[in-house]
């Protein structure tokens, strides 16, 4: 499973040594880490404008301006299933961490045995989140699970999320939106992203969804989504 994690703290350290448990830890595990590290409370929001997929994040409590539970709540206030671990150097703020609905709260310095045992708690509950995107739309900030797209589609400036329930348009590129997904989709041509598990039939031209829908295939691109659709299922 590959888990993006993001790590806050304003001591490089500290950083360092969260970031090479995390690294044990995976490789222990069987999974994979896609890994973003941040010395700054701001510096983290000023990416999450942009980048909202994460599915853990570890947060140091201690952090001038911004501190960790502040910063948590904001990040909850658009992503309620992200999990967070806060990282301390002090025990004052365990209480709080309720409110934030953090994972759990680690004391430093960090021992690797402890955090292994979070970090494994972290990772069944991902398992059961099903991921999502969070966009920006005329009528405020919606959540569009993955399992729900359909395909998606460019429309001028705009990008159109077939999904089940609907449409949703939102002002983003596709190559953006293509960032946040996973190998269940697979990129049909310069306009288009499917998701595999709603394709029904494929020719050397077109995919044909099972909501009976078509949409282009670039030329080239048939064996190499035939093989996706069969490594994917």
């Amino acid at each position: 499973m590959d888990i993006r994690t993001a790590i806050c703290d304003d001591e490089l350290t500290d950083r360092e040594v969260v970031s090479q448990y995390l690294t044990r830890w995976a490789k222990e595990h069987g999974h994979t880490i896609t890994l973003s590290m941040f010395s700054s409370a701001e510096s983290f929001l000023f990416n999450f404008e942009d980048n909202k997929a994460y599915d853990l994040l570890l947060l140091d409590v201690e952090m001038s301006e911004i501190n960790g539970v502040e910063l948590a709540g904001r990040i909850r206030c658009v992503n309620r299933e992200v999990q967070i671990i806060f990282i301390s150097g002090y025990s004052d703020y365990i209480s709080e961490g309720y409110d934030v609905d953090a994972l759990n709260y680690i004391l430093k310095p960090v021992d690797y045995e402890k955090l292994a045992k979070v970090l494994d708690k972290a990772a069944e509950r991902i398992k059961t989140v099903e991921r999502a995107l969070f966009l920006e739309t005329a009528d405020g900030m919606v959540r569009v699970p993955l399992y729900d797209i359909v395909y998606i589609e460019v429309r001028g400036n705009y990008i159109t999320l077939h999904t089940t329930e609907g449409e949703s348009t939102v002002k983003e590129t596709l190559s953006k939106i293509e960032a946040e997904l996973d190998d269940r989709f697979f990129r049909t041509s310069r306009s288009y992203l499917v998701n595999l598990k709603y394709i029904s039939r494929t020719s050397k031209t077109d995919v044909t969804l099972t909501t009976g829908e078509t949409i282009p295939l670039s030329r080239g691109l048939y064996d190499k989504l035939n093989r996706a659709f069969i490594k994917h299922f």
